[in-house]
């Protein structure tokens, strides 16, 4: 258990510095040590204490205006992908996510000047899809930062407003997961331990974010995301080879 817990801290600091939580890393990592509907109640909780610290540590840089732009439709798209996924598999929603990580990363980096347009149809688009995935498979907070990317929020404001919508949208996935068994005593015993990743990779994540330029930080987002579909598309095919 010792490699998780290292791996939920390596993604504990890249979430806070993409500014789009941990789960787009954990969960694809932590599907090689459990199943996913533990994985689910895993994420669920580890973001929660993750979002907690991010807030207290960024709290005074929060834009409310994105934040209800964002936060409401995601907690709307949490609650029936988090219900979805008591009785569906879905089978390919690590590919698909996957695939439109690597080619959303690409893209805007290969066309740097190149924007979504930063209107409230988009926002609230984008966290309602972030919410549903994020609820159906455990991540959808990259979705959701490559909408945000388009308000060109300074790093802290990013980090900050992020955090809070994800907790709205945490707490009611778990709520439901709970309510539905994911997680059985012997899951609890982990709790601890994530909950000091969380506040740690956070503390350690605001060091770095302090040494970024805004520019490097956009760069790093989009690498960032780019890279969590490879991993993504790498795990779906590992799974899917067995």
């Amino acid at each position: 258990m010792i490699v998780f817990y290292i791996l939920a801290l390596i993604s504990e600091i890249i979430g806070t510095v993409g500014g789009f939580g941990s789960s787009v890393f954990f969960v694809p990592l932590a599907t090689f040590f459990f199943e996913p509907k533990i994985v689910l109640g895993l994420t669920a909780l580890l973001h929660i204490f993750s979002n907690l610290s991010k807030l207290i540590l960024f709290r005074k840089h929060i834009d409310f205006k994105i934040f209800k732009l964002f936060g409401i439709p995601g907690i709307v798209g949490v609650a029936i992908g988090a219900f979805a996924s008591v009785y569906l598999i879905f089978t390919y929603g690590a590919l698909i996510l996957g695939i439109f990580l690597l080619a959303f990363s690409l893209l805007f980096l290969l066309r740097p000047k190149l924007e979504i347009t930063p209107t409230p149809k988009n926002a609230i688009a984008g966290g309602s899809i972030a919410g549903f995935l994020a609820g159906l498979i455990g991540t959808g907070g990259a979705v959701r930062g490559a909408a945000m990317a388009a308000y060109n929020l300074e790093k802290s404001a990013f980090v900050a407003t992020s955090a809070a919508i994800d907790m709205g949208v945490d707490v009611t996935r778990a709520v439901i997961y709970m309510g539905n068994d994911y997680l059985q005593a012997k899951e609890f015993s982990y709790i601890p331990m994530l909950i000091g990743v969380s506040f740690v990779g956070s503390v350690i994540g605001k060091k770095l974010l302090q040494r970024i330029s805004q520019d490097m930080f956009r760069k790093i987002v989009l690498i960032l995301i780019g890279l969590i579909g490879i991993v993504s598309i790498i795990h779906y095919l590992y799974s899917n080879s067995q």
